[in-house]
Order: C-alpha cells, then sequence, then structure tokens
C-alpha cells in the first residue's frame, strides 16, 4: 500500500517564489534599459573630477577666465601647476611633497594596527569560548552608532592630561611634540576603526568550516598557529575589503588631522589642501592640481585590490 505525505502549498512555493522574485530583480537589472541608466550615472558623476583633471593642465589665465570645456577648442597644457603645489619655493604655493610623505606616515600604520588588532579580536569572538564573549561583541557592534566626535575630547584629555581617578594618577600624561604627534593621529584612527572592523571580520571569520577548525585541533594545532595558517589565508578578501576602507577613510580625513596632528610637520595633504583653499579658493590651478596629487594613491590602491574588495563584501554579506 502507498501513501502519500500531504504537502502544505505555502512550503512548496515559498522556496521557488523567493527564487522566481530573485530571478526576476536580476532580469530587471540585466535589460539594456538598467545598462544604458547605469551608463548615464556613471558619466554626469564622472563629468566633474574630468573637469577638475583637465584644470589641473592648463595654464592660470586660462582656467581663471574660461570654462574647462573650452580646451578642446584651445588646448594648452603645462605642467607648472603640480611643479607648483609639489615643490614651489613659497609656503603660498603648496609644497605638498612634504604633506605627501606625512600622509603615507598618517596612514599606513593607521591601517595595519587596526587590521592587526581587528583580526585577532574576531578569530577570539569567533571561535574562542569565555565568559562574556556574546556581550562584548554586542558592545562592539553598537560601539559603531556613536560618533567619533563625541570621543575627540575625551582622547585630547587623554593625550593632555592623562587619567586619573581619586586624585590617583592611573596614566601619565603624553608629553608629545613635534614628529611624535603621528602617535597621536595613529592611535586615534585605530580606536575609530576597530568597532567596524572587528564587526566586518568577525562576520567572515564565524563562517569558516567548523570541520576544519575541529580538524586543525585534532591535530594539535595551537590557535595562535590555526591564526596563522587556516584563518589568514582565508579571510584575505575580507581584510583587503577593510584595508580598502580604512585607508580611504584615512587618507582623506581632515577633522582628525585636524585636532591631533596640528603642527606644520605632521599635517597630511588634506589640512594642506583646506589652506590653500582659504576662505576664497581664488587660487584654482594650485587647487585642481594639488586635489589630483592627493588623489593618486586612493585610486591606485582601489584599482589594485578592487577584486578582493568585491570578494570580501559578497562574502561577508550572507551568513549561514
Amino acid at each position: 500500500m502507498t501513501t502519500t505525505t500531504p504537502i502544505h502549498p505555502g512550503a512548496a512555493t515559498a522556496p521557488a517564489a523567493t527564487g522566481g522574485t530573485a530571478a526576476r530583480v536580476r532580469k530587471k537589472l540585466n535589460t539594456r534599459t538598467a545598462t544604458v541608466v547605469s551608463i548615464i550615472i556613471a558619466v554626469i558623476w564622472t563629468i566633474p573630477t574630468f573637469g577638475v583633471f583637465v584644470s589641473s593642465f592648463r595654464p592660470e589665465n586660462e582656467i581663471k577666465t574660461s570654462g574647462w570645456w573650452t580646451f578642446f577648442t584651445d588646448p594648452q597644457v603645462t605642467l607648472a601647476n603640480y611643479q607648483d603645489v609639489l615643490f614651489g619655493r613659497t609656503a603660498s604655493s603648496g609644497q605638498l611633497a612634504s604633506y605627501f610623505v606625512n600622509s603615507l606616515v598618517i596612514t599606513v600604520p593607521s591601517v595595519l594596527f587596526p587590521l592587526a588588532f581587528a583580526a585577532l579580536a574576531a578569530y577570539a569572538l569567533a571561535w574562542i569560548n569565555f565568559r562574556g564573549r556574546d556581550w562584548i561583541y554586542v558592545g562592539i557592534f553598537a560601539l559603531q552608532i556613536v560618533p567619533l566626535q563625541m570621543a575627540l575630547v575625551p582622547l585630547l584629555s587623554f593625550f593632555s592630561q592623562g587619567v586619573s581617578l581619586g586624585g590617583v594618577q592611573l596614566l601619565p600624561a603624553w608629553d608629545l611634540a613635534g614628529e611624535q604627534r603621528f602617535i597621536q593621529v595613529w592611535f586615534a584612527h585605530t580606536c575609530f576603526a576597530l568597532p567596524l572592523g572587528i564587526f566586518l571580520l568577525h562576520n567572515f571569520v564565524s563562517q569558516l568550516p567548523r570541520d576544519l577548525m575541529e580538524a586543525a585541533r585534532v591535530d594539535g594545532a595551537t590557535h595562535p598557529k590555526i591564526f596563522r595558517t587556516i584563518v589568514l589565508p582565508l579571510i584575505t578578501p575580507a581584510l583587503a575589503t577593510f584595508g580598502i576602507f580604512q585607508f580611504l577613510w584615512v587618507w582623506n580625513d581632515l577633522l582628525v588631522a585636524l585636532i591631533f596632528a596640528g603642527g606644520n610637520t605632521t599635517e597630511p595633504l588634506t589640512v594642506r589642501l583646506a589652506e590653500l583653499a582659504g576662505t576664497r579658493g581664488n587660487e584654482w590651478q594650485r587647487l585642481t592640481s594639488g586635489a589630483f596629487v592627493s588623489m593618486v594613491v586612493p585610486l591606485v590602491v582601489f584599482l589594485s585590490l578592487q577584486r578582493y574588495f568585491v570578494r570580501g563584501l559578497l562574502s561577508g554579506s550572507v551568513k549561514g
């Protein structure tokens, strides 16, 4: 005797409906109309940047007397703008070469420190059992919604006065001057980056196969060895994704640099460009060339790591 098991109609149609919805959305996004709209948006978004790029190679008189689009009817090209902002003899000309080095000195450690700390914390929160682990993760997740402006005054107080409790000095004040101010900027950027970094990497690390981790433990591997030989190679896309986010954020940052990197010897490019703009922004030839000087490194970093960037976003977007 053959029996049939009744199937609830919704159980059979729900996956199909979900797949059908995804297929319809994918089909609409792959239409010719969607492609044309995407191209139009990309062109509109690119035109201002292209205009600044063209203007950066035009002579000063041409920039101040005509629009950048006239370049195509009367092309005049010069490298004097870049020479002026990079190696000008006067302070008003820019002298961005030294500030470019300052930006590199600030950005590279401010990316490497959060990457290292966030990767270690993400592994610990995902694969090491200890009391209060879940609450710590919830607290780190909640810190993402706290504006960094709220931490600027406490950090300044920490650097200038240290930490005291009931008249007892728990941590001394940081006596930093000159190039030592870089330490303040590294510390600030690392603190601000850790909540997002730990959250992003934790979602990625927690999806690693449990069987792989258990097999490594059976073979006698310790947590440091598992992290070094198994976890790090597998989370490379996530590390690249967070690294790009952090690099672009630190390189383009102005607020933290103004507060913690004050002084001509430690100021990054963004601070110097803001000074060049002044109150009226009359030196357009310097601003356009200076903007592209500051734009070169982020473009190179993003274009060279974009494949990891896309893989990291897609891999960390779905959990389970």
